[in-house]
Parts: C-alpha cells; sequence; structure tokens
C-alpha cells in the first residue's frame, strides 16, 4: 500500500496524503486532483477501490475492423444492446484503411478511461501481427473480450464459432452431394480462424491437395480472384470463410461461364443479412451471433465487477443452413 501511495503521488505530483485521501473517498481534493490521482492508477496498473470503480467511465469500446462485411454490424447490434442493458454505453470504433488503426483506438479508450473492450475480429486472430496494444490492456488490467480467435499467453478470455465444426459440416454436405474435388477459399495464412478450419479440412479429407486451398483477403474481390484459381484446378465444391468471399467465389464461376450450382457448388461462412436474397441463395454456416454476442458481454460485465473469469474461449456451434448456391456434383 504505501509503495502503492508514492508511485501514484510522484506520477501525479502530488503528496502520499492527497492519494491517501482520493483512495479513501474523502473530501479536500480538487475533481482535477481526484481525477488525475484515479487515471494514475489505471496508467499503473493498480486496482481502483471497490468504492471507486463506478467512478471509471461507464464506456466499453467495441472494436471492429470494418462494416462492410455484414457480419459485424450484426455482432455489434447484440453486444451494444446488451451492453446497454446493463447500464454500460459502447464506443463503436471502426477501422478504415489508411485511418485510425487499432493501436490508436487502444489509446483513445484508454483516455477515456473506458472500464473494459471487446474485440470481434480484430489483429489478435492474425498471428503474425503486432498485439503490443493488447499486452498494454492486459498490463493496466482493463476487463477484455475477444470473439473470434484468441491470444494465448495474454489471458483474455473468449467466444468463438468452432471452425472444425462448420467445415466437418460444410464438408459433409457436399460430400453427400456427391463432390470429390473440394476446395477452400480462406484468409491469409496467418489469420487464426483460417488455419482451424484448413486444418478440420485436412483431418476430414486425409490427403487435401495443397493447390485445393486458395488464400485472399476478405473481400468479394478476395473471393473472386481465389475461387478462379480453384476453378481452374477442377475443384467443383468451394468451403468459403466469409459470405463476401463466398459471394465473389459465385461471381468467379459465373464470369466463366459456369452455373451455380450445377457445375460449381459454392458454401459460405457467418449466415450474414441478406444472404437469403442473392441469386441463388447462399448456403452457409451461420454462426450463432446472438448467443455468441451476449456471452462476450456477461463475461466482460464479470471481470468489470471484479469476477474471476477462466482465460479460456468458449466455443459456440455452429449451423449449417443449406439454400440454393449448392447443388450435386456435375457427372463429367
Amino acid at each position: 500500500m504505501t509503495r502503492r501511495l508514492a508511485e501514484v503521488a510522484k506520477k501525479v505530483g502530488v503528496s502520499e496524503a492527497t492519494v491517501s485521501r482520493v483512495l479513501n473517498g474523502k473530501p479536500g481534493v480538487s475533481d482535477a486532483t481526484r481525477q488525475a490521482v484515479l487515471t494514475a492508477l489505471d496508467v499503473l496498473g493498480y486496482e481502483r477501490p471497490t468504492q471507486l470503480r463506478g467512478e471509471r467511465a461507464r464506456l466499453v469500446g467495441l472494436v471492429l475492423p470494418e462494416l462492410q462485411n455484414p457480419i459485424f454490424p450484426a455482432f455489434a447490434e447484440v453486444i451494444g444492446g446488451a451492453l446497454a442493458q446493463l447500464g454500460l454505453t459502447p464506443v463503436l470504433c471502426t477501422q478504415t484503411k489508411g485511418g485510425v488503426s487499432e493501436a490508436d483506438y487502444v489509446e483513445l479508450l484508454l483516455q477515456q478511461q473506458v472500464s473494459g473492450v471487446v474485440f470481434a475480429g480484430g489483429l489478435y486472430a492474425q498471428a503474425d501481427a503486432p498485439h503490443d496494444h493488447y499486452r498494454l490492456l492486459a498490463e493496466r488490467n482493463i476487463p477484455v473480450v475477444l470473439v473470434n480467435a484468441a491470444i494465448g499467453d495474454l489471458g483474455f478470455p473468449g467466444v468463438s464459432c468452432d471452425d472444425a465444426v462448420a467445415v466437418e459440416q460444410a464438408w459433409r454436405h457436399l460430400a453427400s452431394l456427391g463432390h470429390e474435388r473440394i476446395g477452400l477459399v480462406l484468409g491469409p495464412r496467418d489469420h487464426v480462424p483460417s488455419a482451424r478450419k484448413l486444418a478440420a479440412a485436412r483431418a476430414i479429407a486425409g490427403d487435401l491437395p495443397e493447390d485445393f486451398v486458395a488464400r485472399a483477403i476478405f473481400s468479394l474481390e478476395g473471393g473472386h480472384a481465389a475461387a478462379s484459381r480453384l476453378i481452374d484446378r477442377g475443384v467443383t465444391g468451394l468451403i468459403c470463410a466469409s459470405d463476401p468471399l463466398a459471394l465473389g467465389a459465385v461471381r468467379a464461376a459465373r464470369r466463366k461461364g459456369h452455373d451455380v450450382p450445377d457445375r460449381v457448388s459454392v458454401v459460405g461462412y457467418d449466415d450474414s443479412a441478406f444472404m437469403n436474397c442473392t441469386e441463388p441463395p447462399l448456403t452457409t454456416v451461420r454462426q450463432p451471433i446472438e448467443a455468441m454476442g451476449r456471452a462476450a458481454v456477461e463475461l466482460l460485465n464479470a471481470r468489470i465487477g471484479g469476477s474471476a473469469v477462466a482465460a479460456e474461449e468458449l466455443l459456440f456451434e455452429p449451423e449449417l443452413v443449406v439454400r440454393g448456391s449448392t447443388g450435386q456434383a456435375p457427372r463429367d
């Protein structure tokens, strides 16, 4: 306690007696000094006294990589609504190309003294990406929950859709339709969910040719380019790591004069908005967004309240939704 008083006092430039008055809720301290002491506690990684935890802004950062992919607005709606029900205010942070980075947002959120942060689809899902800003949050003891993928050495809880089950459902569906040349359209090599999907596919197929795996950035254009390569190699069934990738695959097949699903079958992943309105309606593996989003908020709220939360990943089972983009394998 004495060491904490001394460190905080030095950081703020006030006496230890002033710090003690703030920590014990005593009067006679200006609002500016009180706030400076509380901020210093956060910066130095000390827990605020129980009676002062409520003084941390009731804000929660919700950090998303983009809003063009409908899955992320869907997560934002569920998580934001669940936070509001608990009296917490979500602060939406969306990255843009050439704009504010994820690390920049973390700095801004720390300045706002957020109660916690939920990340959905961030750099933590890329093994080779910089993770220093996550470590900064861990060092300052800010409650964090990760959605889809996890960083094992930081001690953050997470909720994820089970990638292995998703691939198994899609693969067995295509196999039941007679497809033998099944390929995967995945994200970059260091993308953790894509790596999990690839491992699951190899376990099912036994011998999955490397030529039947194509990688792309997560966009319709990326899916188009990757699927074009696989179709040229004779693949008739495509399992894609997102719905936008799958829509790109449908476009690639059509540009080559192949009907979907008569010549090429395509399975997406997410079941994001309007996938039942595409032409043809997209067969896809649905993430349980509602259950995952609410679980993420429950974990975060428990951490904010001071409860111990195991640093483990909760896996949620997806559901195959069969629509019009998959059909019997071509006979010739």
